[in-house]
């Protein structure tokens, strides 16, 4: 497999598309291993055999799912919109063509403007056997792009686990043939998908979790923002302090850096962004001030037609008249 792509090809990926080979994964993860219920058991006779005991059974292997990407292509850049999913026959390590062009039909009444740009897969590395799922669907895109998905978690790796591989014609030992080739890409979102991905990520927890929880959530990731933020901060002070002492060598490009990232700080200390300031605050409170007087009113109104009624039934019986 080759390092990187030569096509000079420009990919942008939308979070859609993640979510729906993340969602195809583990549903088909949590259908092949169902949570078993445990049981305790006992023998009644008081022999202690140990073939009647439950065998342990390993876990299943990680599954891999498959599936289409579709999108558009503009010229030089392909923009992988969504995915859907497809039928895999293990037995021949293919998929099920009737069942991709319905698919495809289906999708075509939506989306007119949308193609089948390729296909996806889950896995740590694309394998041999993929190379001819490739191949197959050469005749419905000459050039089609693999998107593979690694679904092990690994909490050192801070990039995406998305891999985007294009096919080359390379000639090995004499013999042209089909490899997969390393592509970049960007991640593209519009703001639909915006506001779908921070709804998923603000759900609440399955357990049961309460909004405190939340909460709580919420406060560590900002605290930890803080933290890593103080720490950078720290080490470029550090080093501007060595540098001043003369401990390490002066750079002059990392000078200027700090020096435009340190004049936007006055920038907020300005006589105009204070009056801006002074005038928005005002303003925020002559609203809540007015708010307040309206509730008042509302209150004073309220008790007195209570006052009238009551003051009213009095003066029936009384001979007076009424107060307000």
């Amino acid at each position: 497999m080759a390092s990187s792509s030569s096509s000079g090809l420009t990919f942008k990926l939308h979070p859609l598309v993640i979510v729906n080979i993340s969602d195809h994964y583990t549903r088909v993860k949590s259908q092949m291993n169902p949570p078993v219920a445990s049981t305790s058991c006992s023998n009644t006779n008081g022999s202690g055999n140990g073939g009647d005991s439950a065998a342990v059974v390993a876990p299943a292997p990680p599954p891999r799912v498959y599936g289409c990407v579709i999108g558009v292509q503009r010229g030089r850049t392909v923009e992988i919109f969504n995915s859907f999913e497809l039928l895999y026959d293990p037995s021949t390590d293919s998929l099920d063509r009737a069942f991709l062009l319905k698919k495809q039909e289906l999708y075509k009444k939506v989306f007119p403007n949308f193609y089948v740009l390729g296909w996806y897969s889950t896995g740590s590395d694309a394998e041999e056997a993929d190379m001819h799922i490739h191949k197959a669907l050469m005749d419905i895109n000459e050039s089609p792009v693999y998107v593979l998905l690694n679904p092990a978690i690994n909490h050192a790796q801070k990039d995406l686990p998305v891999t985007i591989y294009e096919s080359e014609l390379h000639v090995i030992d004499g013999i042209p043939q089909l490899i997969f080739v390393n592509s970049s890409y960007t991640i593209e979102t519009v703001e639909a998908e915006r506001i779908s991905v921070d709804h998923v990520a603000h759900l609440k927890p399955s357990d049961g979790g309460s909004a405190a929880t939340q909460l709580a959530a919420h406060l560590t990731s900002i605290h930890s923002a803080i933290k890593m933020l103080n720490s950078r901060i720290r080490v470029l002070h550090h080093y501007l302090v060595a540098m001043q002492k003369g401990e390490i060598p002066c750079e002059n490009s990392l000078l200027r850096q700090v020096s435009s990232l340190l004049r936007r700080l006055p920038a907020i200390e300005s006589e105009k962004f204070q009056d801006d300031f002074l005038m928005e605050y005002s303003d925020t409170l002559l609203i809540t001030y007015l708010a307040m007087f309206t509730n008042c009113s509302s209150t004073m109104n309220e008790l007195v037609e209570k006052f009238n009624t009551a003051y009213d039934r009095h003066s029936r019986r009384g001979g007076r008249t009424a107060f307000m």
